[in-house]
């Protein structure tokens, strides 16, 4: 009764919710560009005052970078479980800012979707969270004991969070986390991800002369640093689609046949598929079903290039110097810092003697995969299948987030991924959208789980 009574209050202040999610969404807390650092700041203090409002005892935990906002509500008794909810308050640069059909930071809702950069990814989640536990708040005391971690620095991989979690062990003690920064397939398809793929960035730097040059005077004898790196780039994969760095799959954990059995049961169709990634074609490593291929396997793409004259018009130069970015997403067992010896180890076999070369680590973090057999794992598949009426499926998802695996290894504790965004929210890119049936559907859901897990 008391669980329909904070569903019922949730849906009576949907819309209050709502505004509250698009004050949030106007913060332009961007981790990756120095001159957002108050924003990320004042992004930080609106989500301590939230849970300070809520009753959590809330405080911003210091890193050395952006601040880690914790709260926690210690009011159910010390033998209830404990539940850490992760969240990030960052977002991604909202450029190229001509593309949106609105602001960025204006939140704007069209249809049934909110566009605003971080609607999915995922200050729409982190509002989610808090109308749930609101919600439930209104008509008793939380059912179970509540920690917050939320971090502002998720967008440029973590590079504060190890050291945070291995600090603050006995703060973030729990008996399992959520982690809402994942997404279901479809608005009517409830999807628990159990696995995400980890990630090594580099930055590839290549140089064939000490200046650019005259490309009619210097053409066809002096090295072109574009063409080299480029040649470098195009050999990175073979026929079969495979990665071509020594030793890339050596440490590679192969699918079993029960996990190819249930990633199988993910309706699949490629005409949805590239209109949700807007694609022309359907590639990948052969031997792998594209469901397989997004979360299961391993990757190398080009983030980036950039080299001589790119400004309008003509300028016939020569280029000296080269740029890729590079990442690849990693799977479990694959771990970052052996991978960068392995493009090392490409560059010293492929490219040619005089030229002069350097990898910059970027960012790095392991996979995480998950338990599916667990007592809080069912409880979260009860109250999906109780929001949507539909049992929820398994999946694995391509993205990374640097917590899952880190809370393994630091904290010892499984995560929860159970999030709402959609696969065509845009996430990274312009007119990044929530679907508002989501942001209702994850409040009813979340309210659920509190009650599964308090059985």
């Amino acid at each position: 009764m008391t669980m329909d009574k904070a569903i019922a209050y949730a849906q009576e202040n949907r819309e209050r919710f709502l505004r509250d999610l698009n004050e949030l969404l106007e913060i332009p807390s961007v981790s990756t560009l120095s001159q957002y650092a108050g924003e990320i700041q004042r992004a930080a203090e609106w989500l301590h005052l939230r849970l300070t409002k809520l009753g959590f005892g809330a405080r911003l935990l210091p890193t050395g970078g952006a601040p880690i906002v914790y709260g926690e509500y210690r009011h159910a008794g010390k033998d209830a479980p404990i539940l850490l909810i992760y969240g990030h308050y960052d977002v991604q640069p909202a450029e190229p800012l001509e593309e949106w059909v609105t602001p960025p930071f204006s939140p704007a809702v069209r249809g049934q979707d909110l566009f605003a950069r971080g609607a999915s990814d995922m200050k729409g989640p982190l509002m989610t969270y808090l109308a749930a536990l609101e919600s439930v708040l209104a008509v008793q005391q939380l059912p179970i004991n509540v920690k917050f971690l939320i971090e502002g620095e998720e967008e440029i991989g973590s590079p504060h969070l190890a050291d945070a979690l291995a600090n603050n062990r006995q703060l973030l003690d729990c008996s399992v986390v959520l982690n809402g920064d994942t997404m279901i397939l479809r608005p009517d398809l409830p999807t628990i991800i159990y696995g995400l793929r980890g990630l090594a960035y580099y930055e590839l730097r290549v140089e064939t002369a000490e200046h650019d040059l005259h490309s009619g005077i210097f053409g066809g004898a002096v090295p072109n640093a574009g063409q080299v790196l480029s040649e470098l780039i195009a050999g990175m994969h073979d026929s079969q689609g495979r990665v071509t760095l020594p030793g890339f799959y050596d440490d590679v954990l192969p699918l079993s046949e029960e996990e190819r059995a249930e990633l199988a049961r993910i309706p699949y169709e490629e005409k949805e598929f590239l209109t949700q990634s807007s694609g022309y074609g359907v590639i990948g490593e052969e031997g792998y079903t594209v469901t397989e291929r997004l979360g299961a396997r391993p990757t190398l793409e080009v983030n980036g290039l950039l080299c001589g004259f790119t400004e309008e018009g003509s300028k016939t130069v020569l280029p000296a110097r080269a740029m890729a970015k590079l990442s690849m997403r990693l799977v479990p067992n694959q771990r970052p810092e052996n991978v960068q010896g392995q493009l090392e180890a490409y560059m010293r076999e492929r490219a040619p003697s005089w030229l002069r070369w350097e990898v910059i680590d970027l960012a790095g973090c392991p996979a995480g995969v998950v338990r599916r057999d667990t007592t809080e794992m069912q409880a979260a598949v009860r109250a999906l299948e109780g929001t949507f009426g539909v049992r929820p499926v398994f999946a694995r998802e391509g993205g990374s987030v640097p917590v899952v695996g880190l809370i393994q290894e630091i904290l010892g504790r499984e995560s929860i991924m159970m999030g709402f965004s959609l696969p065509d929210d845009n996430l990274h890119a312009p007119n990044e959208k929530f679907h508002l049936p989501n942001f209702e559907h994850g409040i009813e859901a979340y309210i659920r789980f509190l009650y599964e897990l308090a059985k």
